[in-house]
């Protein structure tokens, strides 16, 4: 990587992440997250799968969270923009529509396009430089972007996956989210520069340049992280043409 492709960092001291500290290689095996607030949320959100959630999509969603939120995964966002976006696509793309099937009788409220476009504004809102610096150095600007991230995927999968939601509708959001993830991750792929000044040097422990951290980040954007939404149209498409296979 050259100097051209450095630019200057926007926040000059991104501070202390939630997740700790950027490990090596050598921390990771022991950067568990044990922080007992979020011991007592799970806990709590334990007990309201085991009491009111559909069970197998409500412990997957228990586990999902739990490898997010509490694994070595959090840490190892800390050093790699490729492992934070990983994390999210985890958050938006599997425990978000896990959620949603596990309490299924939850209603999103609201209208589809403004669900849609609010996820969309957080997505591109918490991976631009600026705000993206803020909340890996700061609790409060952590817990806000796992908030939104979080909460406006649930908004829009609770519009995709609801029993009466007309098939257009869903598979509109489902095209519509792929278009702008992909539009994202291609603008993250391809930019000559780092974007991120938290890992301008935190990637070099793990043999990747920020550049090319950078590279693997919007690839896992653009293939993994539209895999369920593409999985879950092709499924609405294949029940929308049943009754015409039926029919001949």
């Amino acid at each position: 990587m050259s100097l051209a492709q450095i630019r200057e960092p926007a926040v000059a001291d991104v501070g202390i992440a939630y997740c700790g500290p950027a490990p090596t290689p050598a921390d990771l095996a022991a950067a568990w997250n044990l922080d007992p607030v979020l011991f007592a949320a799970l806990a709590l959100f334990g007990v309201a799968i085991a009491r009111r959630a559909q069970p197998i999509p409500g412990w997957a969603a228990f586990a999902t969270l739990a490898l997010v939120f509490v694994s070595p995964l959090c840490a190892l966002s800390s050093a790699l923009f490729s492992a934070r976006v990983a994390h999210h696509v985890l958050l938006i793309a599997v425990a978000a529509p896990l959620l949603v099937l596990a309490f299924p009788k939850a209603r999103a409220g609201g209208a589809p396009a403004a669900w849609f476009a609010a996820h969309a504004v957080a997505l591109w809102v918490w991976h631009a430089p600026g705000p993206y610096d803020w909340a890996l150095g700061t609790a409060a600007g952590y817990w806000l972007m796992q908030a939104t991230l979080l909460g406006t995927a649930l908004g829009l999968w609770r519009c995709i996956l609801a029993p009466d939601a007309p098939a257009h509708i869903a598979l509109s959001l489902l095209v519509g989210t792929v278009a702008q993830m992909g539009m994202l991750a291609a603008l993250i792929l391809f930019a000559p520069f780092v974007l991120h000044a938290a890992h301008l040097t935190s990637t070099l422990p793990w043999g990747l340049d920020p550049l090319r951290d950078q590279q693997l980040a919007g690839l896992l954007m653009w293939v993994p992280a539209t895999a369920p939404y593409i999985a879950v149209g092709v499924l609405l498409a294949w029940r929308l043409a049943a009754p015409d296979r039926a029919a001949r």
